[in-house]
């Protein structure tokens, strides 16, 4: 009888560590134009693959006419979480419009908001620029006008409005010399707009993420998580004291992107999120 409670003890104990291991406090989406190819050609099989890999939600990157991926908003949403995977983000946008443009501009916003707001999305971030972006201070002022405007329309439907960066703001500086990324931090409203950092681009730009997280706390709630290929596979992305800053940049979710491969995309992005499960200082 004795011998039976042991073993009992020891299998409960085996069942406990067991449960403790498998169960990884982690949250990793993916943005699904790593994958773009797949997702055209086979969305259902694309987005069951990527729920099978783990990940936990994804960014879109194909709004058009009211539609993901060729789908009405609930019918992308029910795909996504009839395999255990939520529709957090988006990617989309209008350029800068002019006064011809304006009202038709404003119109195409409130028609997209409100196609992320059937599909539970929580995020829009518009990740470019048309070329005013890359002009005078006026003009960028303007886009940052333009974004403050956007960013009280999403508020306004329960959506926070983002910006997503990539090497342009850091190394092609303002008139006065100055860096387009921290005239865009301080000329939006951090109550309007949030910014989306790509960690791989500003690097590239020359600059320090964990700088801009100790300048501008809080406003970088989403985050890129990207090398030059696979996460981990350049050598050139020191991604620890980056997540060692994460609470004071005001992180809320991490989006694995992969933009080149040495494997097919879907492999590609399987070993980035492998990167990140096993990467001890990822929280």
């Amino acid at each position: 009888m004795k011998k039976l409670t042991y073993l009992l003890l020891i299998a409960i104990i085996s069942m406990s560590f067991t449960s403790c291991e498998k169960k990884v406090e982690k949250e990793i989406g993916l943005q699904l134009w790593s994958i773009r190819d797949a997702m055209r050609d086979d969305a259902a099989a694309t987005v069951q693959r990527v729920g099978e890999i783990g990940y936990d939600f994804i960014e879109a990157a194909s709004y058009a006419d009211g539609q993901f991926y060729g789908m009405d908003p609930l019918e992308f949403k029910k795909l996504l979480n009839d395999n255990g995977v939520e529709f957090l983000a988006s990617h989309t946008g209008k350029a800068l419009p002019d006064s011809a443009t304006w009202d038709e501009t404003m119109a195409w916003w409130d028609a997209c908001i409100d196609a992320h707001v059937a599909a539970g999305v929580k995020y829009i971030v518009q990740p470019f620029m048309c070329q005013k972006g890359y002009g005078s201070v006026d003009d960028l002022k303007a886009y940052c006008d333009y974004f403050n405007i956007v960013g009280e329309k999403c508020n306004a439907k329960g959506i926070r409005f983002g910006y997503h960066n990539h090497d342009g703001e850091f190394n092609n500086p303002l008139e006065d010399g100055s860096v387009r990324y921290d005239f865009m931090l301080n000329n939006t409203d951090p109550e309007k707009v949030f910014f989306q950092i790509d960690l791989y681009w500003i690097v590239v730009g020359g600059k320090d993420p964990v700088d801009y997280f100790n300048r501008y706390p809080g406003r970088f709630e989403l985050w890129h998580v990207k090398d030059e290929k696979e996460l981990g596979e350049s050598g050139k992305m020191n991604f620890e004291p980056m997540f060692a800053a994460a609470e004071i940049s005001g992180k809320k979710h991490i989006i694995v992107e992969v933009e080149k491969y040495n494997f097919e995309p879907i492999v590609s992005v399987e070993k980035s999120y492998q990167f990140l499960m096993e990467a001890d200082y990822v929280k």
